[in-house]
């Protein structure tokens, strides 16, 4: 724990002094004048920067060190909410310093990957929430990753990809001053409201694949084992993004009473917390219901291989029932067959050629023969 913190301390401001340090001059070798060092613009990743006074924005600054300016004029109802889309570490280490956030939080701000979270670190509050949407050509969820610094004064808002679209979020607020005015936590209703309505799509997307692969698992279909699996790595990965957020708002309601949170915006966290706990109780029985159907297309799919193993077996049975007639039939002729032969050699010193009774006993004892085979092939159901 110890390592880490010193690195979370030192990481916004190593970055930001690396991006920031300008190059030293180069002297030409004629003429012997020394060149103007020229520092190098970065990019804004700031997507939008306003600042509200009464829920209404009352200026829109070009930075977000002018926005911070908006802040010490001692105005106590004004508010900066501040946009940011993937900023580099030396951004953020700027804005850490300006608005005092905590080293930890922006690590992990920075870094991104983070699993949904709520923490409090004195007067800011630190949030992560994964949005959703689902790709129903592909089946899957695709995940935003949103960070939230929250203070008595200002709202950051960091996004690591497309979604969630805060836009919409800011416009729906802007055009509820009484809302917004209730500060940093209307913000965060907001937000998390919007996250967990997107959540919808979702369900209903993975309720309709479940369909699908219900209909594809009676019919016989081959690859239903393999949609399946897949589908439920989504569900299980949606669950890991829906799940934590009971505890969030848990989290939060829990200081309700201690931070003084208004009694309207308590009453949208809870409608919120509901939502959430529809949702996650609708995935987790997806997660079940999927499990069941991976279970019932292995049953069916050994029934259907007893079924083409009894039915090989039933005609190799039957194959041996004609080999049993073919080879019962070819011994009982094999007999006089075997006496034609050696009588048809016509040596001439053969015995009994020249017997009255030869040829009445050469076809006695092949009928005999015969009958004594067939008899004994008969017995044993040969034939």
């Amino acid at each position: 724990m110890t390592d880490r913190r010193r690195t979370s301390r030192s990481a916004p401001r190593a970055a930001l002094s690396t991006l920031t340090r300008r190059t030293r001059p180069v002297a030409a070798p004629r003429p012997p004048e020394r060149a103007v060092a020229v520092p190098v613009e970065r990019p804004s990743r700031v997507v939008d920067n306003a600042v509200y006074a009464a829920g209404r924005r009352i200026a829109t600054p070009a930075s977000p060190a002018e926005s911070h300016e908006w802040l010490d004029d001692g105005y106590g109802d004004r508010m900066v909410w501040l946009g940011l889309y993937r900023p580099d570490p030396a951004e953020l280490g700027e804005l850490a310093e300006q608005y005092r956030l905590p080293d930890l939080a922006v690590e992990d701000a920075i870094q991104a990957h983070q699993r949904p979270k709520f923490e409090r670190y004195g007067d800011t509050l630190f949030v992560v929430l994964k949005a959703a949407r689902y790709l129903d050509a592909k089946e899957e969820v695709e995940f935003g990753e949103l960070h939230l610094f929250l203070g008595k004064d200002f709202a950051i808002t960091v996004r690591h990809s497309e979604s969630p679209d805060l836009s919409r979020v800011r416009r729906r607020l802007e055009s509820s001053p009484d809302l917004l005015a209730r500060g940093s936590e209307a913000v965060l209703y907001a937000i998390l409201d919007a996250v967990v309505d997107g959540y919808a799509p979702v369900v209903a997307g993975l309720e309709n694949d479940i369909d699908e692969i219900e209909v594809e698992v009676f019919s016989g279909d081959p690859g239903a084992s393999r949609r399946i699996y897949e589908l439920s790595q989504e569900v299980v990965d949606f669950q890991r993004a829906a799940q934590p957020l009971n505890g969030i708002l848990a989290a939060i309601t829990a200081g309700f009473e201690k931070y003084g949170v208004d009694e309207e915006l308590r009453s949208y966290l809870r409608d919120v917390a509901d939502h959430v706990t529809q949702v996650v109780e609708r995935v987790e029985g997806f997660r079940l219901q999927l499990r069941d159907i991976l279970t019932v297309n292995a049953t069916l799919v050994a029934q259907r291989q007893n079924e083409e193993i009894r039915e090989l077996t039933e005609t190799s049975l039957a194959q041996g029932e004609e080999v049993k007639k073919i080879s019962a039939w070819a011994a009982i002729l094999f007999a006089p067959t075997l006496v034609g032969t050696v009588y048809g050699m016509n040596f001439t010193h053969m015995p009994e050629l020249d017997w009255r009774f030869g040829y009445p006993m050469a076809v006695v004892l092949m009928g005999l023969v015969s009958v004594v085979l067939y008899a004994v092939f008969k017995r044993r159901d040969w034939i």
